[in-house]
């Protein structure tokens, strides 16, 4: 592909002007010598006129101002200090009336006295003030840039009067984002609180005429890539107001007060623009909890810019018609007054999608990517759990790549597997240098993980294994993990067993260990501590939970004795020996199936559901997934055949058919 070159843009530099200030002083001094160019009065100019050695006289008519150049000889007796240089001359001037002036020289040439040139010019008046004046309104110019270059990222302005002025964007009906609502795929609840504060402003006669106030905020909280700035986006598209919109961190500067100042503008030009939205992104950055760092001086601004947001969202004075949008992933480090009803009266939560909303956000991704019928967007979604939607644009933009560089006319499914598995895995490493005893551990390795988790009831069904290197591992099994609320305790420890198996192959069939097993041991450790302290499943120290919800940290002390913690300790080693043996025995039992793996692995590097299917056959537990689906068709199905069955809308018809899902749970680490 060619080099396409950009026009070349004028772009100034500053120390151009110390050059020509340089320059300036240079042509002043030496053009503008004041020894060998002076002013005389007119009968000076007559005498020494009437010497002879005048080589030519200019006449400024504007100012009846007359200029005799003199000869080397002639200056030497006018200026006793004279020393000749090379192209400079000196004169005298004086002030005459113009006709006086040519009677003079008509009167000079007949005396042979004056034989030069005359010349009649119309500037000394202005070329006097340039040289006189010049280097100095250059440097007022100069001084001016230099001031503007040190202020420019002072404020909003770019002055240094307007460093307290906010730095919001203001959208509305000129200037509007082009993002609605249809363009926010999933986030269904979210998008009904969201629209809902839309629907306050535009109709606010709705709510109020029955004692209801309109909500003063709404916090936008969840993990990073969900969306959140997507609904702002959309609430600045669909929403009929003036949306102010900016980051937590442009409160922020380096001059002391200009946060809090900010703050009193933003909000100065919210209340005048009323009814109106203001959106705070990543409000963390001047929102975290006061005095965490009393030494800090930095944190002290921080806090004053807090300190008078915390006002002006609920203080004495009236912010009628302003509403505040804030979103942020760190919730749990927020001031607690910030967080309080009455600034923040709403807290709309956006997770990771689920499946049925990954679906949708494939749907919105895919219509500018060129697919042919080999897509299938609800397997592309059930092969994605735990992504979020940046997360899956990015897969959309990634298999077009690799479409394109195989130079397909259309994005196939393959191109879809191989952009997941390089965003989980990274890239494939086929020039990494392997030996065969590597290769072969490998392979009994991923065998023995394959092997256990096909035959237990609550692991993950397993989607492809390889033994190529791809990013930092060295082999890597993909599964499809189960979306699930609430887990149980056998799911997490065959979840274990299925870790542990891999450092069992290798122990049984090669007869060594090596370091090829840290993630799952160490994955697996998490999870055994996780459920002896978080979620209370120890036999020895049963509904017993650690776990502090509120992000506040128990300080230098643990908040158990030395004793408890040898206690956990025991609990947890034998949970993992446990699973250890337990992965053994399974193993034990398929060593043929198992062999069988490891060597497709070795002499095809990679393995599918089929060959692992072909080899222990089908295997007994449906995934969940499947069930939620198959449970979901069947009750649409159901609540289809009421609406036939009662056309006229009776109660019964009414009866919920759907799958009830379990309360929300939060797996941690």
């Amino acid at each position: 592909m060619p080099n396409i070159k950009s026009p070349n843009k004028f772009k100034f530099n500053i120390y151009w002007m110390y050059g020509i200030v340089l320059a300036m002083i240079l042509g002043v001094w030496m053009f503008n010598d004041k020894s060998a160019n002076q002013e005389v009065s007119w009968s000076e100019f007559e005498t020494w006129v009437s010497k002879g050695g005048v080589e030519s006289i200019v006449v400024y008519s504007d100012e009846s101002e007359v200029e005799a150049i003199l000869s080397d000889s002639l200056a030497a007796k006018v200026y006793k200090s004279y020393v000749p240089q090379p192209g400079r001359k000196a004169s005298i001037r004086a002030n005459c009336s113009k006709t006086g002036v040519d009677q003079k020289i008509d009167q000079w040439r007949q005396a042979g006295v004056f034989k030069g040139k005359v010349r009649y010019e119309k500037t000394g008046a202005l070329s006097n003030i340039l040289w006189a004046f010049g280097p100095i309104i250059l440097l007022i110019v100069f001084w001016i840039l230099i001031t503007k270059r040190m202020n420019g990222g002072a404020g909003a302005g770019g002055g240094i009067f307007n460093v307290g002025k906010s730095k919001a964007k203001l959208f509305d009906k000129e200037n509007s984002t082009n993002v609605t609502f249809k363009d926010v795929a999933g986030l269904a609840e979210a998008k009904v609180e969201i629209a809902e504060i839309v629907d306050f402003l535009k109709n606010p006669q709705h709510y109020t005429k029955l004692g209801g106030k309109i909500p003063k905020g709404a916090l936008l909280v969840g993990p990073p890539g969900t969306g959140k700035t997507l609904l702002a986006k959309a609430v600045a598209g669909e929403a009929e107001v003036p949306f102010f919109s900016m980051s937590g961190s442009d409160f922020v500067e380096m001059f002391v007060g200009v946060g809090a100042s900010r703050v009193r503008d933003l909000f100065r030009q919210a209340k005048e623009k009323a009814p109106c939205i203001v959106f705070i992104d990543e409000i963390d950055a001047v929102g975290r909890a006061r005095g965490k760092n009393v030494g800090m001086s930095s944190n002290d601004e921080r806090e004053n810019t807090l300190n008078q947001l915390l006002t002006e969202m609920d203080g004495f004075g009236s912010n009628s018609g302003v509403i505040i949008l804030a979103a942020t992933n760190r919730a749990d480090i927020l001031d607690k007054a910030l967080m309080r009803a009455g600034r923040f009266d709403r807290q709309i939560y956006v997770e990771l999608p689920e499946l049925t909303d990954r679906q949708e956000i494939f749907n919105v991704h895919l219509r500018n990517v060129k697919t042919d019928g080999s897509v299938n967007i609800e397997q592309l979604a059930r092969q994605t759990p735990g992504f979020s939607g940046a997360d899956i644009a990015n897969v959309c933009n990634e298999a077009a790549l690799i479409a394109a560089r195989r130079k397909k006319q259309a994005v196939q499914r393959q191109d879809f597997m191989d952009a997941i598995d390089r965003i989980i895995g990274g890239l494939e490493k086929k020039s990494k240098i392997i030996t065969d005893e590597e290769r072969r551990s490998i392979a009994m390795h991923e065998a023995g993980h394959a092997t256990v988790s096909w035959h237990l009831q609550y692991a993950s069904p397993l989607i492809k294994v390889t033994i190529v290197p791809r990013g930092k591992a060295l082999g890597a099994a993909w599964y499809m993990p189960e979306e699930r609320q609430i887990v149980p305790k056998q799911a997490l420890l065959d979840e274990i067993c299925s870790l542990m198996a891999g450092r069992v192959a290798e122990e049984m069939y090669l007869g060594f260990i090596d370091t090829g097993a840290l993630n799952d041991l160490e994955r697996a450790t998490k999870i055994a501590y996780a459920m002896v302290t978080y979620y209370g499943m120890g036999n020895e120290l049963p509904n017993i939970s650690y776990y502090d919800s509120t992000g506040q940290s128990y300080g230098f002390t643990k908040p158990y004795s030395e004793t408890r913690a040898q206690s956990i300790d025991n609990e947890v080693q034998e949970i993992i020996n446990g699973q250890y043996e337990r992965a053994k025995d399974m193993l034990t039992t398929y060593t043929e199936g198992h062999h069988e793996l490891a060597e497709l692995l070795l002499s095809n590097e990679v393995i599918f559901t089929e060959d692992v299917e072909r080899v222990f056959g089908k295997r007994k537990w449906a995934s969940r997934t499947e069930e939620i689906i198959k449970a979901n068709e069947e009750a649409k199905q159901k609540a289809e055949s009421k609406i036939e069955d009662n056309p006229e809308g009776n109660e019964d018809a009414t009866e919920d058919s759907g799958v009830d899902a379990p309360p929300p749970f939060k797996k941690d680490e």
